[in-house]
């Protein structure tokens, strides 16, 4: 007589992930190298500007990761 409705919940991306990684149009996992915040007087200017630029995730990390962007 009456259906059964299954609701099947929303998958979720975790913000805080969200946050602090991005997914490449290829789908590398992209992020922010550590040690760029603060105590940089003593540190190289060359050493500041390889710090600057996102860096490709490793492999075990960026598939954990991926998982918690996408939901």
């Amino acid at each position: 007589m009456y259906e059964e409705v299954i609701v099947v919940p929303k998958s979720k991306t975790k913000r805080a992930a969200a946050k602090r990684f991005r997914i490449t149009p290829r789908g590398k996992v992209m992020h922010y190298r550590a040690w760029r915040s603060h105590l940089l007087r003593k540190k190289t200017s060359k050493r500041k500007r390889r710090l600057q630029h996102p860096k490709p995730m490793a492999s075990g990390d960026a598939r954990r990761t991926r998982r918690m962007l996408l939901g």
